[in-house]
């Protein structure tokens, strides 16, 4: 691995043989022209405005994750979940994850606030992006037009230093 210290590029590291330490969802219920976003209450980015999502179990795929990360957080369950890309994240203190982006129409179930977060509806016009990873206002909308995602980002605890995001072919 490379000297951690040293990482604040995207150039710094060597992307073909980057692995994460971890790897992780988000699921974006987008209906009607709103998010179903949550805040978090504990863990990374405890206090943002985010997706739903968390760390992918042993022997789960990233789409069984997603569904039950849903299900944990919101009290709810996605349907006809849609696989949308990954994005990679290092940051300088060396943590790692490859998170995957999941939608969802529609789901069964009334949202609820649980230990873990509390629903939002945003807008996808006024996506309330100051309260959320700065790197969301990048990618999101790359998201919200439809497009499958991808990217690679570098992190200070929530200083972003260098990023990419592109969309990708269905």
């Amino acid at each position: 691995m490379e000297n951690r210290g040293s990482i604040t590029r995207l150039s710094d590291i060597d992307w073909p043989a980057w692995v994460p330490q971890e790897r992780a969802t988000l699921l974006f219920v987008i209906r009607d022209g709103h998010v179903l976003c949550i805040r978090k209450k504990r863990g990374l980015g405890a206090g943002k405005i985010n997706g739903t999502g968390g760390r992918i179990d042993p022997g789960e795929t990233p789409e069984q994750a997603a569904v039950r990360e849903v299900e944990e957080e919101l009290g709810i369950t996605p349907v006809d979940v849609e696989p949308r890309g990954a994005i990679d994240f290092q940051f300088v203190d060396g943590y790692s994850i490859r998170v995957y982006i999941f939608t969802a129409p529609d789901y069964h179930g009334k949202p609820e606030e649980t230990s873990e977060a509390i629903p939002v509806w945003a807008s996808i016009e006024n996506m309330p992006y100051d309260e959320m990873w700065v790197d969301d206002r990048l990618w999101l909308p790359i998201l919200f037009a439809g497009q499958n995602v991808g990217g690679r980002a570098i992190f200070d605890g929530d200083t972003l230093l260098d990023c990419e995001f592109w969309a990708n072919p269905a």
